[in-house]
This record gives C-alpha cells, sequence and structure tokens, in this order.
C-alpha cells in the first residue's frame, strides 16, 4: 500500500547510510519503493548511499532502476561465479575469497589498485596516501548519471563529507550549490583506500568518518519544516551479538562505528520535534507582553507544526557474513542484498503498522517493522 489514510501532503525523503558492497540492498529497497509509487522528492546519502541517491536523483523516475541495476551489475562484473555450496562454512569460503579477489583486482567501474603501490610513491601525492585508484568511478556517474536534472531541482540531492584538515563534516546540496562526480566522490573517499577529492581548493574524505547517516541533515535542513515520510535504508545494525573470536571483534566493531548511533539520533530527534510542536501550540494562547521578548523571539523561530514518519530498514547481517562484507563486491552476494533489500520493504510496507499509520502527534514517529523476522533465517536479525 503505497499511502495510508490521513498522510497526504508529506514529503517523501530518502536516507541512503554508507556500506560499500552492501549498498545493493539499497537499490533494492528503492525498486521496492518505486513499485508502490514512494518516489522521493529529497534523497541524501554518505559513501554508497551517495553513489545511490545520484543514480536515483540524476535520471527520470522511469529509468532510476534500470540505473542503479546497471551499476551494481558492472562493479560486480569481475566475479560471476556462485559458490560451490550455500551452507555457512561454504558461504564464508566464497565471501571471503570474493572480497580477496576485489582487494587485490579492483572491481569494475569503481576503482583499480594502484601501480605502483603506494609506498613507492612520493610523499604528500594522492598516489601515496591511497591504496585504490577511483578514476573509473567518475567515468561511471558521467555515464550513468544526468547531472543537469540532478541540479534542476526536480528532486532535492544531499551528501555528506570530511574537510581532511579541519575534521569538520559538510553536505554537498543541490538546494545551495551545483553537484558534480567529484562532490560524489568525495562522500565515498574512505581512507586509506581511496584518495582525498579535491572540491574548490579544499581536500575530502567520506563522510562517514564522522557520521555515516545524513539522517541529522535532514531533520535540521527542511526549513521551512513540512511533514515528511523519510525512508531510511541502513547497512549497519548497532545491535549485534558478542563476538567469539577476532574475526567477529573486527566484523562487530565496524558495525558500531558505522552504524552512527541512528535509534540514539531518532529518540532525540523525537524529543526535539515535540518540543517544536509544544511552543508553537503555545503561540495561540501566551499573551502579548510574553510574546514580545526576545527569549520567546528565539523560541518561535525554531517551532513549527511537522509531522514526522522515519521508516527504519536496516540490512540484517547474515550469519556467514564476514567482517570483508563491505567489499565483497559478488554478483551472488549483490543480487543476495539487493532481494533482501526488496523483501524487508514488501514486509513494511504490507505492514499493519504502516497500513493504518496516521501523521504522529507528538511530531516524530519511527517505524521500524523488520524486528520480528525470524532470528534463525539466513539473514539473523539485526
Amino acid at each position: 500500500m503505497a499511502q495510508s489514510n490521513g498522510t497526504s501532503g508529506e514529503k517523501k525523503v530518502l536516507v541512503l547510510q554508507g556500506g560499500g558492497a552492501l549498498g545493493a540492498y539499497q537499490g533494492g529497497a528503492y525498486e521496492a519503493l518505486a513499485a508502490q509509487g514512494l518516489e522521493p522528492e529529497w534523497v541524501a546519502g554518505i559513501s554508497i548511499g551517495a553513489i545511490n541517491s545520484a543514480l536515483i536523483a540524476g535520471n527520470p523516475p522511469e529509468r532510476r532502476v534500470k540505473r542503479l541495476r546497471e551499476f551494481w551489475d558492472r562493479v560486480s562484473s569481475h566475479l560471476l561465479l556462485p559458490p560451490l555450496a550455500t551452507d555457512n562454512a561454504s558461504r564464508k569460503l566464497f565471501n571471503e575469497t570474493s572480497a580477496a579477489l576485489v582487494a587485490s583486482t579492483g572491481a569494475p567501474g569503481f576503482f583499480d589498485p594502484r601501480y605502483p603501490p603506494a609506498l613507492l610513491m612520493p610523499p604528500g601525492t594522492p598516489q601515496a596516501i591511497s591504496i585504490y585508484d577511483t578514476t573509473p568511478l567518475k567515468a561511471t556517474l558521467l555515464e550513468l548519471v544526468d547531472f543537469d536534472l540532478l541540479n534542476s531541482g526536480k528532486t532535492r540531492f544531499s551528501v555528506g563529507a570530511v574537510e581532511v584538515v579541519t575534521g569538520n563534516q559538510v553536505y554537498f546540496d543541490s538546494a545551495t550549490e551545483t553537484i558534480t562526480p567529484e562532490h560524489i566522490m568525495a562522500s565515498g573517499a574512505l581512507p586509506p583506500g581511496f584518495p582525498p577529492v579535491e572540491i574548490d581548493g579544499k581536500l575530502y574524505w567520506d563522510g562517514g568518518i564522522v557520521s555515516n547517516t545524513p539522517l541529522q541533515y535532514v531533520l535540521d535542513g527542511s526549513i521551512p519544516r513540512t511533514d515528511m515520510c523519510i525512508f531510511q535504508l541502513d547497512l549497519f545494525s548497532a545491535r549485534g551479538k558478542m563476538p567469539e573470536n577476532l574475526f567477529d571483534v573486527h566484523t562487530r566493531e565496524k558495525e558500531i562505528r558505522y552504524s552512527s548511533r541512528t535509534r540514539m539520533g531518532t529518540d532525540y530527534s523525537q524529543l526535539i520535534q515535540s518540543l517544536r510542536r509544544a511552543v508553537r501550540r503555545l503561540d495561540g494562547v501566551l499573551p502579548d507582553d510574553i510574546k514580545s521578548t526576545s527569549d520567546w523571539e528565539l523560541l518561535s523561530t525554531h517551532s513549527c507544526n511537522a509531522a514526522i514518519t522515519v521508516v527504519h530498514l536496516i540490512h540484517r547481517r547474515a550469519v556467514y557474513s564476514t567482517q570483508s562484507n563491505d567489499y565483497e563486491f559478488s554478483r551472488y552476494t549483490v543480487n543476495e542484498h539487493w532481494r533482501a533489500g526488496i523483501d524487508d520493504v514488501e514486509h513494511t510496507l504490507s505492514h499493519p503498522s504502516w497500513i493504518n499509520r496516521q501523521k504522529p502527534d507528538d511530531g516524530l514517529m519511527v517505524l521500524d517493522l523488520t524486528k520480528e523476522l525470524s532470528p534463525s533465517s539466513p539473514e539473523t536479525n539485526s
């Protein structure tokens, strides 16, 4: 069900977390959302989420899924063979072997290993501070993304990056500037794998270093604030199992680091939005002498009556997944992630909580409707 009763007039927003090869999940999720007519008016992303966002905002609706599929087919085109068996041990071996091949040979249309390697290059050069060359990604973006359309304002587009020298996170937004391939590449320039990207004389790395989700930017950057339905597609879960070995420790640490404390952020935003709505309600009952004060002027500036729903979809790590899952670009696994995205969206949109939902009275509501999926299935609940 694409749109439920009592929720008309919402701005639909897509928020895409970073996570490398796991980003195929977002492609499948978008396909399922588009099939229900839930096309976004604003897309915001970090890292691989920035690339997926560009493929969406930089193409007309009828071409978006095709372009997303072209990108993911291209980057997985060197690893087409399926695993010999699908038991957990065989899949772990398959995944680790595939990731090792990507690490040594790169991903087509995305990145190539540097030759000679970084250790042999002059200090201070881009070649000396990165393992891979991302020139292929620029060519891919220019081929698959219509930058005139992306900058036309039909779909707002925002991506986050981090300035290397200051360590500050910044957002490049089509509402305020002209977006180029470099802005997208900067958002995904994860060190030490990828080199920083220069924009207007400054060098930028992957936005996920500071925060791997642009959710807070979307919640704070919608001025004037309007009713929104935000689909947040996360690739790492803050929740997970206690590690049993050093490989598990690395995997768990990566999940915690890149999940970006999403639930803490939504809890905080829920409180702030409730306060904003409370201030707006007081505007109609307070006497003029109070409303003429500088204190009230400050409060009323930040007030609003927007009702916001965040639909949270989280990629659930498979039991056979390993610490290299974010650079395991085999076609078999990419298709698996894509299918998981479709399944999660279909499950969410058929859930009574989605079908019967109304705009939240308290300002912000979070729907996380895949939590009850069986943890005994191949992809365990996160």
